[in-house]
């Protein structure tokens, strides 16, 4: 498909720098499968579920993946960022590094944190200005060190307004983060409160938690002219046997299953079978969604409201149809709905094809 076809335009005063307080109390536009649009809260969400219904969240945890330090080559040294993007073993990572262009493979890093340097060198070089990063720390030593060192790793869009701050350390984190290694927050995952899930638990519905560690890609537009031309960024995504049982017995049961969030989706949908049967998955997925994928595990989506041209906004076009999510979309962006990762919801019912 032409990927100008999921273009929009959004004024700039429509973009969140900040987080509802309380968090459930963000919009929520309720888009059911054919006409009409509902404006509600997220605190509404348990009236639009049911007994038996599975909700479905992402448990990844964002880690301090933006780096500052010094770049050394012989007697000469500059200023460098790091933005951490994916682990590639116990010490070694992929890292989007600014200035990019003038890293040489070989160079050394010093990145300058509370508990003093983490030394790294730069191992490879990618096509697309990624860099790989052999850091002399390992394992759980290098983990507290990028946590003590680094801040986190706003969105562009936010970062490019205002810098990281204390707030942050709890606004983009959500209440399920358990699992650390994302670099970007599972941002439908930021609406939850206590006292949210203890209404949603009390209508019959239960709680299963899945993990995908979500990476700085989410973040780019596609940039090829057709989406049969995009290259997924890939993440590493986990559905375990028990979780994966019981999902299947609450659909068995007449049940649904609620995905919260375009990551939680990704999982289960990369778990399902053709039948919409799901196994147990650890692996890494570059599942692309666009409008004519056939959905088979998921019934619901809670979802931010994602950028243009970008392959969240493709996953829900496909999910609730594409012109009823420009529709939707328009009718947020008039009604002063908040977008991206500190933003709104909506809440979407899949359209039956």
């Amino acid at each position: 498909m032409r990927v100008d076809l999921f273009d929009f335009e959004l004024p700039a005063e429509r973009i969140a720098l900040r987080p509802a307080n309380p968090r459930d109390r963000a919009r929520m536009l309720v888009v059911p499968a054919k006409e009409g649009f509902e404006d509600r809260r997220v605190l509404d969400l348990p009236n639009y579920l049911r007994d038996g219904d599975a909700l479905v969240v992402n448990d990844s945890r964002v880690i301090h993946a933006r780096l500052s330090g010094r770049r050394f080559r012989g007697a000469l040294s500059a200023n460098v960022e790091a933005t951490l993007i994916e682990r590639l073993d116990a010490s070694r990572w992929r890292a989007l590094m600014r200035p990019a262009k003038k890293l040489a493979i070989g160079d050394r890093i010093s990145f300058m944190g509370h508990g003093g340097a983490i030394d790294a060198r730069v191992e490879a070089k990618g096509d697309e200005g990624e860099i790989t990063l052999a850091f002399e720390l390992h394992g759980p030593a290098l983990d507290i060190a990028i946590e003590q060192a680094g801040v986190m790793p706003l969105p562009p869009y936010i970062a490019g307004k205002r810098s990281a701050d204390a707030r942050d350390e709890s606004d983009y984190q959500t209440i399920f983060a358990r699992e650390a290694g994302a670099v970007a927050a599972p941002t439908a995952g930021l609406h939850f409160t206590p006292q949210l899930l203890a209404a949603i638990e009390a209508r019959g519905v239960r709680l299963y938690s899945v993990t995908l560690h979500v990476g700085a890609g989410t973040f780019l537009p596609v940039k090829a002219e057709d989406t049969d031309l995009h290259r997924m960024h890939e993440e590493f995504a986990r559905l375990d046997a028990e979780t994966a049982q019981a999902l299947n017995d609450a659909r068995a049961g007449g049940g649904r299953i609620v995905a919260v969030g375009t990551t939680a989706l990704r999982v289960l949908e990369s778990a399902a079978d053709e039948t919409g049967r799901l196994a147990p998955y650890a692996a890494r997925t570059r599942i692309f969604i666009t409008p004519g994928y056939r959905f088979r595990a998921v019934d619901m989506l809670l979802t931010n409201f994602h950028l243009p041209r970008s392959t969240l906004f493709m996953l829900v076009a496909a999910f609730a149809g594409l012109e009823r999510m420009k529709a939707a979309y328009a009718h947020a962006i008039e009604s002063g709905y908040r977008f991206y990762s500190y933003g709104d919801a909506c809440l979407l019912q899949r359209c039956e094809k």
